[in-house]
C-alpha cells in the first residue's frame, strides 16, 4: 500500500464538503481515502451514487475482507462498521453502535491509527454528535496527522469542537485548505 491514507468522518453538513473533496482529488491520486459518513442506515442506495458522480476516483462501498487500494475512494457501507486492519484489509463489522452511530467514525479512525501509525491522515468534518474526536485523538497519539474542518465554516459544530476537546489537532483548516492539504500530500 502507499505511504499515507486518509480516513474521513463526518455528519450532519458533511456531504458538500466530501463532494467537494472527492471531486479535487485527481484520478492519479496516490492515497486510498476512506469515508466513514453518518447516514440513514436502510437507504442503500442513492448516497454512493451521489458521491461517484463528483468524483474523479472510484468509489465502492467495501465488502468484508476488501483488499486496500490506493486511488480508491471507500465508503463505509450504511449500518456496518469499518475496521482498516493489518495486511491491507478492510473488515466490517455489525457490532453495536457506538455514539449511536454505525458505521462509527470512532471506531474507523481508531483501528486505522492502531495499525497503520504515522502513515494516517485523519480529518474530521461538521457533524452533530461526538464520534470521531475519540479516534482522531488515537490517530495523534500513534503519530498521524489530525484535522478538523474550521469552525467557522462547519454548518454543525459538535463534531469539529469534539475533535478540538479531545487531542491537539495539527490543523482547523476550511475546506478550501483541506483540499490543498490532501493535493500536497507525499
Amino acid at each position: 500500500m502507499s505511504d499515507k491514507l486518509i480516513v474521513i468522518g463526518g455528519s450532519a453538513g458533511s456531504f458538500q464538503i466530501v463532494t467537494k473533496i472527492l471531486n479535487a482529488l485527481p484520478k492519479k491520486y496516490p492515497f486510498p481515502v476512506f469515508l466513514c459518513l453518518h447516514r440513514l442506515k436502510h437507504v442503500r442506495t442513492g448516497f454512493i451514487e451521489a458521491l461517484t458522480i463528483k468524483s474523479n476516483l472510484t468509489v465502492v462501498e467495501p465488502e468484508d475482507k476488501t483488499h486496500i487500494k490506493p486511488g480508491y475512494i471507500y465508503l463505509a457501507p450504511a449500518n456496518y462498521h469499518m475496521y482498516l486492519d493489518l495486511g491491507n484489509i478492510i473488515t466490517l463489522s455489525t457490532e453495536t453502535a457506538v455514539n449511536h452511530s454505525r458505521p462509527s467514525i470512532d471506531l474507523t479512525f481508531s483501528s486505522a491509527a492502531f495499525n497503520y501509525k504515522q502513515k494516517v491522515v485523519g480529518i474530521i468534518l461538521s457533524g452533530a454528535n461526538k464520534d470521531g474526536a475519540d479516534g482522531l485523538a488515537d490517530i495523534k497519539r500513534e503519530g498521524g496527522i489530525t484535522i478538523a474542518q474550521s469552525l467557522d465554516e462547519s454548518q454543525v459544530k459538535t463534531m469539529p469542537e469534539a475533535a478540538m476537546a479531545a487531542t491537539k489537532l495539527d490543523y482547523s483548516l476550511n475546506s478550501d485548505e483541506i483540499i490543498s492539504f490532501l493535493l500536497k500530500l507525499e
